[in-house]
């Protein structure tokens, strides 16, 4: 886990085109947790565009998305990986201007999630979106959160991947609405599609997606392995504190606090399958 490794200031000022019918604006929100910025991507031909994560709600963002697609009118559709405050706030405002209907899937009672915006539409999974000519599936991707979806567009194979892959730097997974297990199944569940690319929420376009998701979930199980072998070593139950500090030994320690709630999902992924268990705040080995 390394966020800083994506921050810059410097973000994209205007739309990158990344195939014939996707682009992608940057929000102005460089910061350790949202690396260069949240993209917002933007699908279409030229008159009707779908608006995948508008991202934050900052005006010269909004503008920024307006321009691109020309103006209010030509927006069709927005749709929402999930509802993190840096991935949906602008969904309202573009909506109120646009018209435009709002689909994602709604968060389970998730203090952490944004719930300003209305869902026309609960999305399925592997519900296929056909708009203007074009063909986007929605899949849910757990792990994250609960209500992750990430979205593909059939026609260049490009995934939209939210927060589930971020360019760069590993995923935060936020017990109890995240999941360690749910979050490696969901990543199983991407190589089976027929991907030729990654368009993360945060970072550059990635072009090799299936050895980029085979990487994260070997990073997953190897980071796994360490919390199981610490816990071994030390021999006697141990807080969360303590065990952050020798699983995250690689990290810099500003970012423990960050690394506690992944390691808490990887300590409750191992309680399910009855290899520890969570007793009086302490963690102790089963075997």
């Amino acid at each position: 886990m390394n966020h800083s490794m994506l921050y810059d200031a410097n973000f994209e000022d205007g739309p990158v085109q990344l195939g014939r019918y996707l682009s992608r604006i940057t929000a102005p929100n460089p910061s350790p947790m949202t690396g260069g910025g949240t993209n917002t991507y933007l699908i279409g031909r030229r008159d009707k565009y779908i608006i995948v994560d508008p991202g934050p709600s900052i005006d010269s963002h909004i503008e920024a998305i307006l321009r691109a697609v020309g103006g209010a009118d030509n927006i069709g559709l927005i749709l929402l990986t999930h509802m993190h405050a840096d991935h949906s706030p602008a969904a309202v405002p573009l909506a109120e201007l646009s018209g435009a209907p709002i689909y994602g899937r709604s968060p389970a009672n998730d203090d952490y999630q944004d719930n300003s915006c209305q869902l026309a539409e609960e999305l399925l999974h592997d519900q296929r979106i056909v708009f203007d000519g074009l063909s986007v599936r929605a899949i849910h991707t757990p792990g994250h959160v609960n209500n992750h979806v990430c979205f593909l567009l059939e026609d260049e194979g490009i995934l939209m991947t939210g927060d589930h892959i971020m360019q760069g730097s590993t995923v935060v997974i936020i017990p109890p609405h995240g999941d360690m297990k749910d979050y490696i199944d969901s990543l199983r569940l991407l190589k089976n599609y027929p991907l030729t690319g990654l368009a993360p929420g945060h970072g550059e376009l990635i072009s090799a997606p299936k050895k980029e998701i085979q990487g994260i979930i070997e990073h997953r199980l190897r980071r796994e392995n360490k919390v199981v072998d610490r816990i071994e070593r030390l021999g006697e139950p141990v807080s969360l504190e303590q065990l952050t500090l020798t699983v995250y030994d690689d990290v810099d320690e500003s970012l423990h606090p960050i690394a506690q709630l992944s390691l808490q999902a990887h300590l409750l992924k191992l309680e399910r399958e009855q290899r520890v268990l969570h007793r009086n705040k302490l963690w102790h080995w089963l075997g």
